[in-house]
């Protein structure tokens, strides 16, 4: 279904269409019913009835077991006094603060008011909201967490290093103004503590979700009770199109463990009971008997980082559902009656174009993508591709309750309301373009910023970075690729030195590509080369035959190295084809010669081409004052 969605008409027509086959379907409540029944739609709930038993319909024993468990729980729940002002249901309530015309003309115009400040441990970061729109007045360094999920997470707290605790509280107070946020820079040593507050920010939303539909559900049984013949209350939209509220893009089944043992540390037993969880750990780590030769490795064997991205199970084509209620986490539940998708952008795709449709995206109100420099090595295309089915009107109407629809979400405005959360180790322009041009929130939007040394260098050895002109992005491969087959390498050909003993390491699969196609019809040196793509066999062949001498180029692809990290001996001269977007990679890279003997940094040479539009990665290498004199003498 092709929707339009800046224009009205259409999605009137696509509502009115979901609501005829609404009505249609047998066994399906029709939206002009004379008798009003409070509904148990979209989440399954059955609503509390005081002095008469509600009938219960034929179903499987399972979905009728769970839906009683619901029950049981559900008068603790709608018991507890729900704060209309607060954080959450100013963003996600009936009537959001921020959501208003001029706001959402403002983010689609992508007109934003920016201001920078300091915020505690996150460090220094970057504020835009939509122009015209004033900030909130709730104080900023609150944490909106319910105080059943925040006591035992204080509990724990106490028992954990001062700093840890001081950076999740900031975390969680930026989180709760429901604006997004962009984390640029995670260290290794604080990836766990933050996962476990964006989990327990997550959490918490879906808990005061559910507690203001049960609270809905209660009161529309009263006042059926009280008279049947009444007009039902008119305040009780709290749904979305469909269940799941909250997606986590990620790009192993070893963040999914990751995350999953995050979520569950806001859930422990005995007081929540985790389903399938047997199954989970059995699918989503590894094989029985497996040895993981990253984990089990001596300390200072492998690097820490790619240690800590590739051990466990590394498999890139997952999704799985979750289900959270008062007392239990469900794992492997169905999309359409989970809370919480966890998935990669290669599982969701492939799940999309096989079923043809997305519709369990449609409701999605906290998006967190972690790892997206660890995606940006994958296909990003798949991560484009999955968020451009989110918060689209639904094709089908999924037993979805209309009279239990939050306004916002039937006008077409879901977008705007999003929160989404980035985590990456480094920024790439692929997710600097996507906070930039995919995040809509009315809210506004955070980006934190990070002042970059210059990586360690071995002793001796100079660093030349090369300029090339370049005027436009669009032209910037070309360019480069003229440059580099024009100007940098004849003068390498020149020198009997230089043209042997050469790794030319290329951050670009595309560029990869098309400069070893140069090298084959073009160059006339022997060469081999090393790409994510190489078997075993491959890569033995090509590492002998460059340190033998036999072949005298050596072309890296960034992908190989991140996969692989195998160490290259007999470098004598590195060129970079551009600048790396992991910055140890070049450290790295520059301490392999020292691997053999008699070795000296005056017998190696490196140089780097660049233009401006490397900024990032430059920033990352020659440090943040650095690049920025290297752009500015340009």
């Amino acid at each position: 279904m092709a929707i339009d969605y800046q224009d009205h008409t259409s999605i009137t027509t696509s509502l009115l269409t979901l609501l005829n086959v609404s009505a249609t379907r047998a066994g399906k409540r029709k939206v002009q019913e004379e008798v009003f029944v409070p509904a148990e739609k979209l989440n399954k709930r059955k609503s509390a009835r005081i002095s008469e038993t509600a009938s219960i319909p034929e179903t499987d024993a399972n979905t009728h077991e769970e839906n009683v468990q619901e029950e049981v729980t559900m008068q603790e729940e709608v018991n507890d006094v729900l704060d209309t002002t607060d954080a959450y249901e100013s963003h996600f309530g009936n009537n959001p603060s921020n959501l208003s015309e001029s706001s959402r003309t403002a983010v689609d115009a992508k007109s934003w008011t920016i201001s920078r400040t300091r915020n505690g441990c996150l460090g220094s970061t970057v504020l835009s909201i939509p122009a015209g729109s004033v900030p909130s007045e709730k104080n900023e360094s609150s944490i909106d967490i319910l105080e059943r999920l925040r006591t035992p997470f204080q509990v724990r707290q106490s028992k954990q290093p001062r700093e840890q605790t001081n950076l999740q509280n900031d975390l969680l107070s930026t989180l709760s103004t429901r604006r997004d946020l962009y984390l640029t820079s995670t260290p290794l040593d604080s990836r766990k503590s933050m996962r476990e507050a964006i989990a327990l920010h997550a959490v918490n939303h879906i808990t005061k979700k559910r507690r203001r539909v049960l609270k809905n559900n209660e009161r529309l049984a009263h006042a059926t009770k009280a008279d049947p013949n009444a007009e039902p209350p008119q305040d009780v939209q709290d749904q979305g199109f469909t269940r799941p509220s909250v997606l986590f893009l990620l790009p192993f089944r070893s963040s999914a463990l990751d995350w999953y043992s995050a979520i569950t540390s806001h859930t422990p037993p005995p007081t929540f009971q985790i389903e399938n969880q047997a199954r989970f750990t059995s699918e989503y780590g590894l094989p029985p008997g497996a040895v993981d030769k990253l984990a089990e490795a001596e300390p200072g064997t492998y690097p820490r980082d790619h240690v800590e991205t590739f051990k466990g199970n590394v498999d890139d084509n997952f999704r799985v559902g979750v289900k959270l209620t008062r007392k239990s986490v469900k794992m492997f539940a169905e999309f359409y009656g989970c809370d919480v998708i966890l998935a990669s952008p290669l599982g969701l795709r492939r799940s999309i174009e096989k079923e043809k449709n997305a519709d369990y995206l449609s409701s999605i109100e906290v998006l967190v993508i972690d790892q997206l420099d660890a995606l940006s090595m994958q296909n990003w295309d798949h991560v484009k591709f999955v968020l451009s089915y989110l918060n689209k009107l639904p094709k089908e109407s999924h037993d979805t309750d209309f009279s239990r629809l939050k306004p916002w979400y039937l006008e077409g405005h879901a977008a705007y309301l999003r929160q989404s959360i980035f985590l990456a180790a480094h920024e790439t322009p692929e997710a600097r373009a996507l906070y930039n041009n995919s995040l809509m929130n009315v809210a506004g939007k955070i980006r934190t910023q990070k002042h970059w040394p210059p990586v360690s260098v071995p002793e001796g050895i100079q660093q030349n970075f090369v300029h090339f002109d370049c005027t436009s992005p669009k032209d910037e491969a070309d360019k480069r690729f003229h440059y580099f087959t024009t100007q940098l390498l004849p003068s390498v050909l020149k020198s009997a030195v230089q043209s042997a003993n050469t790794v030319v390491f290329i951050p670009s699969s595309f560029d990869f590509i098309r400069v070893q196609n140069y090298f084959r019809k073009h160059s006339g040196v022997s060469f081999a080369i090393l790409s994510e793509y190489s078997t075993n066999q491959d890569i033995s062949r090509a590492r002998q035959a460059f340190f033998h001498g036999k072949k005298s180029f050596l072309l890296i692809s960034e992908r190989f190295h991140f996969y692989k990290r195998y160490k290259i001996r007999g470098i004598r001269n590195l060129l970079f084809y551009g600048p790396p977007d992991h910055p140890q990679f070049l450290t790295e890279l520059l301490s392999y010669p020292f691997m053999d003997e008699g070795v000296e940094g005056s017998d190696v040479t490196c140089r780097v081409l660049y233009s401006k539009y490397d900024w990032f990665r430059l920033e990352r290498i020659a440090g943040t004052e650095a690049a920025a004199g290297l752009i500015k003498a340009t």
